[in-house]
């Protein structure tokens, strides 16, 4: 035999075939058909059962998990960061000192001044 013809049997058999399925696949079409429309409406009923599920699990969440975790956070933060530096701060001796600096200055300025009035 050669590969024409073989080819031509096995077109001939697939054509006889699907003869043969067609009318079947007209019969099942109908039940797949329910089938299909039975799925979709399970799948609704479904999802309007999960719908509500998944706003309390979320609303759980953000009410007592979400706070904790927070919480856990802000701790974790306060833990990790470095020491506050002291504030620098100026003694009262230092501004005793700055006082009694300038009190002399001020002096000597007064005493220099009514010198050279009185020489005068």
């Amino acid at each position: 035999m050669s590969r024409t013809s073989r080819a031509d049997a096995a077109m001939d058999k697939a054509r006889q075939a699907a003869a043969q399925v067609k009318p079947v696949a007209e019969q099942l079409r109908p039940l797949a058909e329910s089938t299909k429309e039975a799925a979709d409406r399970q799948l609704r009923k479904t999802r309007a059962w999960a719908a509500p599920q998944v706003e309390r699990t979320g609303q759980v969440l953000q009410d007592k998990v979400a706070p904790k975790v927070s919480a856990m956070l802000s701790s974790a933060a306060d833990r990790i960061a470095p020491d506050k530096e002291p504030k620098r701060r100026l003694s009262l001796a230092f501004f005793a000192a700055a006082l009694a600096a300038t009190v002399a200055a001020a002096a000597a300025a007064l005493r220099s001044r009514t010198k050279g009035q009185r020489e005068s």
